[in-house]
């Protein structure tokens, strides 16, 4: 199968030679096939024992994502437009209007899904600064409501960069139900990394979906990365990854970004399965998956709630990616879950195209929300 090469890389790289053309890897053991590029541009030459490179890696990432700040703002402009409202009430706002406005303001959180004890627990202290007379403007009113969201996502999510380890190759597994995006967001993480010159191997260990390798294995071509996949339908997902895991230690990558099944967080065995998968994984290298993403459909709102607090108690998860914000009004539901879960968000789907998946900025996220 021809896959695409991967974009040419800052010149700041060090350079090394391509891998040589392949035919398909394959893995008696597991009846494996490894999905290998054509000769590819020169790639940075990475040292991910190095401390810290890792850690560069998730600022870099971050830092230009911040560039773009425009991706973000027009991403949440349903949730910007249903809390339009606050502007309005706080415009010509007055001491005797205070209950009325609040209540309002109260309604406009709860509709944009901030969930009921985020909502009353911002009023409630909005309430308290007005009477005190710390608050005497809409204006500052409505930076002191901006502030309370931005100390809600920091202060229980700080840790919203990838956090791959020390070692490579670093794991991420991606986890949740059906039809959230996991593939998807899977595949816009590896155009991230691949930007970056980081050598990416994908596992596809939905081994349940028909499509689900073919869709990974697109993903592959568009991002110039190899891809490990089951040979049949009898393959166990936590065979894909751990022999996925076992060639990028043997081979040098630098990243293997796991693909799993989507499951109900009510279905016990299929959740079972995710846990024989981190065993699996964990046995080739000690301490891995470095991080454990779950993707949460952000048109699904509180209703995410439920979904998140199963995968972590089974699992335990290190980071969200809520998708398909762009279609939502609901946006609220990113702070709800990162104050009832303490997770941080990694990524935010905004958009349908390949770079769509945004590194989350929580003080970017307050200001496109309430413009």
């Amino acid at each position: 199968m021809a896959v695409a090469a991967p974009s040419r890389l800052a010149a700041t790289f060090l350079s090394s030679p391509p891998p040589p053309l392949s035919s398909s890897y394959y893995s008696p053991s597991a009846t494996l096939f490894l999905r290998r590029p054509g000769p590819a541009a020169a790639r940075f030459r990475c040292a991910a024992g190095q401390t810290g490179f890792f850690t560069r890696l998730g600022r870099l990432i971050k830092e230009k994502a911040k560039s773009d700040v425009e991706k973000l703002f027009s991403g949440f402009s349903k949730t910007r437009e249903s809390l339009a409202v606050v502007d309005e009430l706080l415009l010509y706002w007055n001491l005797a209007d205070t209950d009325r406005v609040l209540d309002e303001l109260e309604e406009a959180l709860l509709v944009s899904d901030f969930g009921p004890r985020i909502s009353f627990k911002i009023v409630d202290s909005l309430r308290e600064d007005i009477l005190a007379g710390k608050l005497k403007s809409g204006s500052e009113i409505k930076e002191a409501l901006k502030k309370s969201v931005l100390q809600l996502l920091t202060s229980k999510g700080a840790k919203t960069e990838l956090q791959l380890g020390y070692r490579k190759p670093a794991v991420v597994m991606i986890v949740g139900v059906n039809g959230g995006g996991k593939t998807t967001s899977l595949g816009k993480l590896a155009r991230r990394l691949k930007n970056e010159g980081v050598k990416v191997l994908l596992a596809a260990g939905d081994t349940f979906r028909a499509a689900a390798s073919e869709q990974l294995e697109i993903w592959a071509e568009r991002t110039g990365s190899e891809i490990v996949v089951a040979d049949g339908d009898k393959v166990k997902a936590a065979s894909v990854l751990s022999q996925a895991v076992k060639k990028g230690k043997l081979e040098g990558y630098d990243v293997v970004l796991c693909d799993t099944s989507g499951r109900l967080h009510t279905n016990y065995s299929l959740m079972e399965e995710l846990v024989a998968c981190k065993k699996a994984v964990a046995k080739i290298i000690p301490g891995a998956p470095n991080e454990i993403l779950l993707v949460l459909d952000g048109t699904t709102g509180l209703n995410m709630l439920p979904q998140a607090r199963e995968f972590n108690e089974v699992v335990g998860i290190t980071g969200l990616i809520v998708t398909k914000l762009d279609g939502s009004a609901r946006g609220g539901c990113v702070v709800s879950v990162v104050d009832e879960l303490g997770i941080p968000v990694k990524f935010v789907g905004v958009g349908e195209g390949v770079d769509d998946l945004q590194p989350f900025d929580a003080e970017a996220f307050v200001d496109a929300i309430f413009s």
